[in-house]
């Protein structure tokens, strides 16, 4: 089993430590107003970690994330879903999605600002905004390719519009949803920043914008560091749950 497993990792290891090694050698060849080394980084988020500041405002950005992004799964995988059954309502809603999945979302937080100030609300918006668009377009594609032969079987069964749901189309569908959850979980994670950055100041916005104005780049990337961290532990968290979900609909 340990051999299994460090034949089958070892790769993915190997290249997290010459990254570090890179980041290092980068820092310390280069000023630090610009970089600092990762050993360096690690120190001073330590230090962040044991004031308990870093914790006060992960656990703000938190809130935030998981606050939007559950929101934005509640309405992006039930309304993709409607979208594909329901044809003549895709076709009247398909050109705003496309063209919102498009926007650039921070160029309507001044929009959303003042239309409802500053607050928790307008922040929540602003990361469901980031993060439903994956969602719904993956939940409608995925159900859009649902071989018809498989509806038909299911009516020809009598099963009800309920049944045909829950039967058919959703394990059909999850793949491609779960696909768009990992889109979106990065996604997200900026809209997180960007509402602390242009909102109301918190989390771990906050602490990248008063260590920038203090000149602090070990806090900057410190906080970086653990945004990143926490993307790719969540993302590889939904592919492992994207690879379950395919080998269900397979079985």
């Amino acid at each position: 089993m340990p051999y299994t497993y460090l034949r089958r990792h070892l790769p993915f290891w190997i290249s997290i430590l010459i990254g570090i090694a890179i980041w290092e050698i980068a820092g310390r060849s280069t000023s630090q107003a610009f970089m600092v080394p990762f050993s360096e980084t690690i120190v001073t988020l330590w230090q962040l970690i044991k004031s308990g500041e870093f914790g006060r405002q992960l656990l703000e950005s938190a809130k935030l994330f998981v606050t939007g992004f559950v929101l934005a799964l509640a309405v992006g995988m039930p309304l993709g879903l409607l979208l594909a059954r329901v044809r003549f309502l895709r076709i009247g809603v398909e050109p705003y999605i496309m063209a919102l999945y498009a926007t650039p979302m921070v160029a309507l937080i001044p929009f959303i600002l003042s239309l409802m100030g500053f607050g928790f609300a307008p922040k929540v918006l602003v990361v469901f905004l980031f993060a439903v668009f994956p969602v719904l377009y993956n939940t409608v594609e995925g159900a859009r390719s649902i071989k018809p032969e498989l509806i038909e079987v299911a009516k020809s069964f009598r099963s009800s519009e309920w049944a045909l749901w829950r039967e058919v189309m959703l394990p059909y569908t999850l793949p491609y949803t779960m696909t768009g959850v990992r889109q979106s979980i990065g996604r997200a994670l900026v809209g997180m920043i960007a509402a602390e950055f242009f909102l109301s100041s918190t989390g771990l916005g906050q602490l990248i914008m008063t260590a920038s104005q203090n000149f602090d780049t070990g806090g900057v990337f410190a906080s970086i560091f653990v945004i990143g961290l926490i993307g790719v532990g969540l993302m590889r968290l939904g592919l492992k749950i994207e690879q379950h979900f395919v080998r269900w609909r397979q079985g």
